[in-house]
């Protein structure tokens, strides 16, 4: 498996300030979870509260597959409910969740915002993370199991890379070597990856190995479909007003 650590920037000028902000924005309220670890069960997105609009406050039962029900801690959310579709995006359930989801951001973030915009990109990366979840739902609508993370809204972000950059070299690890390879082959064995992985998830409608796959996989295309349309909107010249710096003068990895 090929694991991303950087891409080729060196065509991109000015700071791609929304990317930074959301990188911020993720690890500011990880620290809010690690001070009040009961915001993961108030502010994370709960379908079964999203399908009924009733916020759950009682810890309600659920079947993890043992031989009896465990019953899982519920806590007041945000008046309205709804407003957990966003709060969600910017919750990690650990270290290692929060530290793959900002790389991910982090490498290919930048590239999608200077095409589109500083506010394009922004309500890009919601609308992706708001169709993600919708997926997620769409495949357990009773499920009282929170989902969190910002996966769905960065796998938007990692379709629309695809849709626009698909010959950019990605510089990954792969067998404890640095290669280069086009993005289309990087994004593309990601993309597989969650099918394999999630097809279980689909037929089962609920959550496989703590991974939302099915949120994943809504996010990609929900990205590779507006990237789609946005990049026929907007053009490049009105997305990025800074002057492109010489390629030859930035540095190869972002």
């Amino acid at each position: 498996m090929l694991f991303p650590i950087g891409d080729d920037d060196r065509h991109l000028s000015g700071a791609a300030f929304v990317t930074w902000g959301l990188l911020l924005a993720n690890v500011g309220v990880f620290v809010l979870q690690i001070m009040s670890p009961e915001l993961i069960y108030g502010y994370s997105l709960i379908p079964a509260e999203i399908t009924t609009g009733r916020d759950l406050v009682n810890s309600a039962p659920v079947d993890l597959h043992v031989q009896s029900l465990d019953m899982l801690p519920q806590r007041p959310g945000p008046t309205p409910i709804y407003l957990t579709l966003v709060s969600s995006m910017f919750m990690h359930g650990g270290f290692g969740h929060l530290f793959g989801n900002l790389l991910y951001l982090w490498i290919f973030g930048d590239n999608v915002e200077h095409r589109f915009g500083h506010g394009a990109f922004l309500a890009f990366y919601l609308v992706s993370g708001l169709a993600a979840s919708a997926a997620q739902i769409a495949l357990a609508p009773g499920s009282v199991i929170p989902n969190l993370g910002a996966s769905g809204a960065i796998s938007g972000v990692l379709g629309a890379y695809l849709m626009l950059f698909p010959k950019n070299r990605v510089h990954a690890i792969f067998f404890f070597r640095v290669v280069a390879v086009p993005a289309v082959l990087a994004i593309g064995l990601w993309i597989v990856f969650q099918f394999v992985n999630g097809f279980g998830a689909i037929a089962a409608a609920e959550q496989t190995g703590g991974v939302a796959y099915g949120a994943h996989i809504g996010g990609f295309f929900a990205g590779a479909l507006l990237a789609l349309v946005l990049r026929n909107v907007i053009s490049e010249r009105t997305a990025d007003p800074v002057a492109r710096a010489d390629a030859k003068s930035r540095p190869l990895w972002g």
